[in-house]
């Protein structure tokens, strides 16, 4: 596996709105999943050969003497930038070894992934949570299978990954589902939406947090434009009469989509709004862990 030169694994995050995270970590650059939308193939991020997975040279040192240095612990975020399961990992075990070094200095994590690899480390994430906040965040956007795999190609089925929440949810681990991008134009549809839903629920789910649209900018708009010229014809059209060179691109059903997402979370139990799923993963774990009737 090739490395790239790093100086700090860990960055402070500017407000933690998102999933209460204090801390940002990519120990990986590149990602292989292939996914026609993924915003990280934009120019900003000066990433050259997105579709290629490679390392942070000596990572994990550096990791632990960032880990050690931090008077303030938190709860360190990964896979913003690169999912930290990808393929790779099976192998080289960066990520595990990361997570050790989050359970010996007493950091909590929030891992958002598209891969069930993250159950290898359940045991790493359960003893983590005795002391610390754990959520982990799994992408899924299509309730069907065949479509997930047009739109994320080297992702493992959908399916899949509802089984890997099941597997985290059966032991302990505070786990959901990233409900985004919902594609205007192709997912966005209230029977993708309603089965999404059931099944989280039906697989152990704590919640869902979702993203009715997808952001658009440079390369990654070029690199989404030619696949929907392989995969869906005539979509291209809609996407420029719709929203020309916008950075946002809402789904035009996107108050009925949310009026039908709210219902079904709230007949289902499921969390869905930010402040209630950072509250909750936060109080439970350790000597804190509590049991709530939904």
């Amino acid at each position: 596996m090739e490395t790239i030169p790093a100086k700090n694994m860990l960055t402070r995050t500017k407000n933690n709105f998102w999933f209460g995270t204090d801390y940002n970590m990519n120990i990986y650059r590149g990602c292989s999943h292939g996914c026609i939308y993924c915003d990280s193939r934009s120019d900003c991020y000066g990433i050259e050969v997105f579709d290629q997975v490679r390392a942070k040279a000596n990572a994990l040192n550096i990791l632990e003497d960032n880990l050690r240095r931090k008077t303030l612990k938190g709860v360190v975020g990964t896979g913003a930038m690169s999912d930290p399961y990808n393929p790779l990992e099976k192998q080289h075990q960066l990520t595990r070894q990361a997570l050790e070094l989050f359970k010996n200095y007493g950091f909590g994590v929030a891992i958002a992934t598209k891969s069930p690899l993250v159950t290898r480390d359940i045991d790493l994430l359960a003893a983590i949570q005795q002391r610390s906040p754990v959520i982990v965040k799994i992408t899924i956007t299509c309730a069907d299978d065949q479509l997930a795999q047009i739109i994320e190609p080297r992702v493992a089925p959908s399916s899949n990954r509802f089984a890997a929440i099941k597997e985290l949810a059966d032991r302990g681990i505070f786990a959901g589902v990233l409900l985004m991008p919902i594609l205007p134009f192709i997912n966005d549809t209230p029977a993708n939406i309603k089965g999404i839903v059931a099944a989280a629920a039906e697989h152990g789910a704590r919640f869902i947090y979702p993203a009715f649209g997808v952001t658009l900018r440079d390369s990654q708009r070029l690199y989404f434009y030619d696949q929907l010229d392989a995969h869906f014809p005539g979509i291209k059209k809609e996407y420029l009469r719709s929203f020309g060179n916008a950075y946002s691109c809402p789904s035009p059903q996107a108050k009925s989509l949310w009026n039908v997402f709210t219902r079904e979370c709230q007949r289902q139990g499921l969390l869905y709004k930010m402040e209630d799923i950072v509250a909750r993963y936060k109080l439970e774990h350790g000597s804190q862990q509590l049991s709530f009737l939904f």
